[in-house]
């Protein structure tokens, strides 16, 4: 694979377009295919290192900028692959339990060529007007208004309450398990097991002896 090919993106030398590419692909991937990742990303810019740190408006303002400069229109197969998407995603909506399951959004949307940029940008079009408005009132769990936010660009999903509620509840669980914790008393806790074997230890000593003396 080349380095557009990993990217995810065609040839280009927009640097905003290489940068929302490779900011799209660190969101999922593992230790392995970061470094690929990286790689990809310096030789689409002929050498230069990854700027993290850049703000979500102004990567969203950047991509819009990118998209622009697009070519508008899919060809016959794309705009296939975007009605095929499109109707799985709203049969999903009428299963409450499976739409909270962000694995299967990303099952369906993350199934290639779907998650080609360009067709991925037209399901988000097309998907926009119902689904946002449902991932902004509550209708989906954190997991999944996080992976729509980071999938078609949505940045505003990430002041839903859902999300915040989410950062609080991990912030109040980290502070817990720094806490202290020195009056567990370990020792009590593995106490009458102890005494247990060791009366029955001295239980089967004595039916030993009592039947070696009845024995003799």
């Amino acid at each position: 694979m080349n380095c557009w090919e990993i990217l995810g993106i065609e040839p280009t030398r927009d640097r905003a377009r290489i940068d929302a590419a490779y900011e799209r692909q660190e969101k999922f991937a593992s230790e392995e295919e970061l470094e690929r990742l990286r790689q990809a990303y310096r030789e689409a810019t002929g050498g230069e290192s990854v700027v993290s740190g850049v703000e979500p408006e102004k990567r969203e303002e950047a991509n819009q900028a990118s998209e622009q400069a697009e070519p508008a229109e899919l060809d016959a197969s794309e705009q296939q692959i975007v009605r095929e998407v499109v109707i799985q995603i709203r049969a999903l909506l009428n299963d409450s339990r499976r739409s909270s399951d962000p694995q299967i959004w990303k099952a369906i949307l993350g199934e290639p060529p779907a998650d080609q940029p360009r067709i991925r940008k037209e399901i988000g079009r097309a998907l926009e007007q119902q689904v946002r408005p449902m991932a902004e009132n509550g209708t989906f769990p954190a997991p999944v208004v996080e992976f729509l936010a980071g999938w078609f660009d949505w940045y505003s999903l990430r002041d839903t309450p859902e999300l915040q509620a989410e950062d609080e509840t991990f912030s109040d669980r980290s502070g817990a398990d720094q806490g202290p914790q020195e009056e567990l008393p370990p020792q009590m806790v593995n106490f009458w097991p102890a005494v247990i074997g060791w009366i029955v230890g001295l239980a089967i000593l004595a039916t030993l002896f009592s039947g070696m003396g009845g024995g003799g």
